[in-house]
């Protein structure tokens, strides 16, 4: 679980603190002086790998001239032993510090150690998550939204995971509701246009035209014949529903397993009907108050929830008051319950019922108005759902071929599916590509750079590093060179600029993972690691390996295969093979 970022920079203070402490029991400066320094990491590494403010944030306090501050510290400092082997003032008083070899060597003894865990961290503390994402309806195929949120979901979990979370990867399936009856009403209408002609029995408006709706129809009619074609609603409503749902359930499994996406659990919405969980839960809104009849339905008081989610929030009364906040429907006259019923049902089975401490779903961006609505009915359910529910909001995807966007589906004339995209392009490629940007951004997925051989394509340019590391290896285990231990390495001879800034971005991992976690956002680890390889490849050519005196080529070969091990595990984290050939 180290941070050697983090040590350094703690040491800074350490070592900042007791030099200035020496220098007050030396009379030198005012004693009992309280220094809030902070301690940064300059861009330019000429002017040291950490920065501290110590003088200039003390000068008042102590009525004199940062530098002098600055100079009374800097004759005091107690490097010997540290990761620092000088430090110098600058500017107005800075206190710059410079690594030497034992920061440099500890990263690499604590990457050895901690192997492909490396960059853990206990800050989840443990905590139960459900990251619920995908959720696609069960109706047609996945498409590119559904592509996208299940990379970064399933990385997310992953993520969050190595901060030190429990996490739990859910897919919520919506069979139940007016989706599934008009899902029905499209298998049926094309069932009985097998038995009638197209012209012989009218499609309804509303339905799905997909040509998966008329295999599933096919399909149907091969296992029954015709002996639905007379058969009351309420049969052929409930049966064909059934059907469908038992033919496109496991070939969503299918896809997302192709994929790489394996789930803790498929959870049905119909068990939250049949157990009476949906009801419950409508009943308890209703004895808290929440809830009011009007025109034979029943209602959830929304606006009012949300006008004191807002207040708690720090919106004034003002602002409020210019909402356009709308109440929402829990029963229809007719009995049925509303699907945001069943989602706030749903959210409470996760909160209360399985008791997790936070959940965090992806949603497509069109989910907007959705979000604090549900927060909020939580919050009337006592479940703190304004903090405790997470919605990850997700942008459309843009797919471009030859530079220009591709809209439509060859095989269906509608929205290309995933299993489509996954016969053009890799598992690797389109997973890398999908969590390239933050869920805030669109992402701009190019078919042509996807498929490229060359740095151009950034998940080749990652790949390749980590496969040439792999080469290099082999190759120096025929000569004999074999990966020595870290403890076996003279950091001492790391003294180019780009085996430094190579260590340096090791060591950033934790960090990475750290700001992952808390913004929930997995694409900080695709920009990594394509720095990571951008910095392995600009070692690997600015300093030889094969034909260095001993120790040289032991320590880089030993750096080199500390990068592969790290790319290995960033591509992990984010579902990406680590190929040890290209």
């Amino acid at each position: 679980m180290s941070n050697l970022i983090q040590a350094a920079r703690e040491q800074v203070s350490a070592l900042t603190q007791a030099a200035y402490e020496k220098a007050a029991a030396d009379g030198v400066l005012p004693a009992g002086v309280e220094v809030k320094a902070t301690v940064e990491i300059p861009k330019d590494p000429k002017n040291g790998d950490y920065a501290s403010s110590f003088a200039m944030a003390g000068a008042k306090a102590m009525h004199m001239a940062p530098r002098a501050i600055a100079q009374a510290v800097a004759e005091r400092l107690e490097l010997a032993g540290s990761y620092f082997d000088r430090a110098e003032i600058a500017g107005p008083g800075f206190l710059n510090f410079f690594l030497g070899s034992k920061w440099y060597g500890d990263v690499l003894a604590d990457i050895e150690a901690e192997g492909m865990s490396y960059g853990q961290s206990s800050e989840g503390r443990g905590r139960r998550v459900m990251v619920e994402f995908v959720s696609a309806n069960p109706t047609g195929p996945m498409h590119m939204g559904n592509a996208r949120g299940g990379v970064l979901g399933d990385s997310l979990a992953n993520v969050l995971q190595r901060a030190g979370f429990d996490t739990w990867k859910e897919f919520y399936v919506n069979d139940a509701g007016n989706q599934i009856h008009k899902f029905a009403e499209s298998i049926h209408a094309r069932y009985m246009q097998i038995l009638l002609g197209e012209e012989g029995f009218p499609f309804p408006e509303s339905g799905y035209h997909g040509d998966d709706i008329k295999e599933l129809a096919q399909g149907f009619y091969e296992k029954y014949g015709e002996t639905y074609r007379d058969a009351p609603e309420e049969k052929w409503l409930a049966d064909m529903s059934a059907y469908g749902l038992e033919v496109n359930i496991p070939k969503m499994k299918s896809d997302l397993a192709r994929y790489k996406i394996h789930y803790d659990q498929w959870f049905l919405e119909s068990e939250l009907h049949e157990s009476g969980y949906v009801a419950e839960t409508v009943e308890m809104l209703a004895g808290r108050g929440w809830t009011y009849e009007k025109d034979g339905a029943l209602w959830l008081n929304t606006s009012k929830l949300l006008q004191e989610k807002y207040l708690r929030e720090g919106k004034s009364q003002e602002q409020v008051d210019k909402l356009d906040l709308k109440d929402d429907v829990l029963r229809r006259a007719n009995g049925f319950y509303t699907y945001f019923a069943a989602d706030i049902a749903y959210h409470r089975n996760k909160l209360d019922k399985r008791g997790f401490d936070l959940a965090v779903n992806i949603w497509g961006a069109d989910h907007h108005g959705h979000v604090a609505r549900l927060q909020a009915a939580l919050d009337g359910l006592g479940l703190d759902g304004s903090h405790r529910l997470v919605v990850v909001l997700m942008q459309l995807v843009n797919l471009l071929q030859d530079g220009k966007p591709v809209r439509m589906s060859k095989r269906s004339g509608k929205a290309i599916a995933l299993h489509d995209l996954l016969d053009e392009v890799s598992v690797d490629a389109a997973r890398y590509f999908f969590n390239s940007r933050s869920a805030t951004s669109p992402v701009d997925f190019d078919l042509d750079l996807a498929v490229r051989e060359d740095s151009e394509n950034p998940v080749y340019y990652v790949q390749y590093a980590h496969a040439r590391i792999c080469s290099l290896v082999a190759r120096l285990a025929q000569e004999g060179e074999t990966v020595p231990a870290a403890a076996d390495v003279k950091a001492g001879v790391f003294a180019t600029g780009e085996e430094k800034a190579l260590i340096k971005e090791l060591a950033q991992l934790p960090d990475v993972i750290h700001l992952a976690a808390r913004d929930f956002d997995p694409s900080h680890i695709n920009r990594y690691l394509l720095t990571l390889a951008g910095d392995f490849h600009r070692f690997y050519n600015a300093c030889y390996i094969r034909g260095e005196a001993p120790e040289v080529l032991s320590a880089r070969l030993k750096l080199a295969d500390t990068v592969r091990l790290v790319i290995a595990n960033g591509l992990e984290l984010i579902g990406v093979s680590a190929p040890e050939k290209m």
